[in-house]
């Protein structure tokens, strides 16, 4: 790989003046500039960016902490968050801690050894060390979508109870009653909350939950497998509120399987609205996370903090919507 100095031998001027040129950083003659950018050409020249974020003390580069790369929630939200480091003149380093929380902190050391300029982390779930952790790189961090209570740093996040409020409020006004739950990992944030979503609801219109809820661990295995002892139960709910859209696919294929019709014997309501739940049979009623408005104020807000232009740290709260599709309908049985 050719160097900087083959760059100034070829051109016959100075490394200093290859420099300026590349770095723009002092004037340089027509004639100078000219040679230099044909050595360049000629040689395929790149600029070391390790070299120069040295100089500037800068990578342009920010860090990212996703738990689960497959989830496609996740990867919706990435997608969001690459177009706007890409306009802002910044480049993403992403990084999958495989929903294992003490994999977090290592990954963490990764990010800060390659000197990026800020965090964007969606935590994995509980780790004594991570609050720690984070302050001790000095790096501005907005958290996405999980809050630490104990750590002082920016959040965006959705109103997780209040989505799953919209969706058992949404069954109950079909007539529902017996509403079962399918839970995410314990431990989450997000997860308990939804959970919290769904008990409230019921428990204001006066409607036990106890024996109706079912973990599952926000993948479409665990929501399957839920799916089918929710099936079993006897009398049978005639609803399910799923914590995630991917756990909903999952169930409405043990449905299949069963020969339990959605939403003519049982509805069905997800959490996300990822793009899949446009195309399942039928297509999902869900509560949409606004993951576009996520994804940029995350950006902005990191961008704020790197430049200087905020100290202080700030929260975001964004309300879900309920989108109604085909997964549910209303109550058609006898028993309550």
């Amino acid at each position: 790989m050719a160097t900087i100095k083959d760059v100034a031998r070829q051109a016959g001027v100075s490394v200093t003046t290859v420099s300026h040129v590349v770095n723009k950083t002092r004037f340089v003659s027509d004639k100078g500039r000219a040679r230099v950018e044909q050595a360049i050409r000629e040689l395929g020249y790149v600029p070391s960016a390790v070299a120069r974020s040295l100089q500037r003390s800068a990578t342009a580069t920010l860090g990212m902490l996703i738990p689960n790369s497959s989830n496609p929630y996740f990867a919706e939200i990435v997608r969001g968050i690459e177009d706007r480091c890409f306009g802002a003149g910044y480049n993403l380093i992403l990084c999958n801690t495989d929903d294992e929380p003490l994999r977090q902190c290592k990954v963490l050391q990764v990010l800060a050894e390659r000197r990026v300029d800020g965090l964007i982390v969606v935590s994995s779930g509980e780790d004594p060390a991570l609050p720690g952790m984070l302050s001790g790189l000095r790096v501005p961090a907005v958290m996405v979508d999980r809050e630490i209570d104990t750590l002082p740093c920016d959040l965006v996040e959705t109103a997780h109870m209040h989505g799953a409020l919209l969706a058992v409020q949404h069954l109950t006004t079909l007539g529902h009653r017996r509403i079962a739950c399918i839970s995410g990992p314990a431990g989450v944030v997000t997860a308990d909350q939804r959970v919290e979503g769904w008990r409230m609801a019921l428990a204001g219109l006066g409607v036990p939950s106890a024996g109706l809820l079912f973990a599952g661990d926000f993948t479409s295995e665990s929501g399957y497998a839920a799916m089918h002892a929710v099936l079993r139960m006897e009398p049978r709910p005639s609803a399910v509120f799923v914590a995630n859209d991917l756990m909903a696919i999952g169930a409405l294929c043990a449905a299949h399987e069963c020969g339990v019709a959605v939403p003519d014997d049982i509805s069905l309501v997800g959490f996300d609205d990822i793009e899949l739940a446009h195309f399942t049979c039928p297509p999902l009623t869900t509560v949409a996370q606004p993951k576009l408005r996520i994804a940029t104020m995350a950006v902005d807000m990191l961008l704020e903090r790197i430049e200087g232009r905020r100290q202080s740290p700030r929260k975001v709260m964004l309300q879900p919507e309920l989108r109604v599709r085909a997964s549910t309908a209303p109550y058609r049985g006898t028993s309550r």
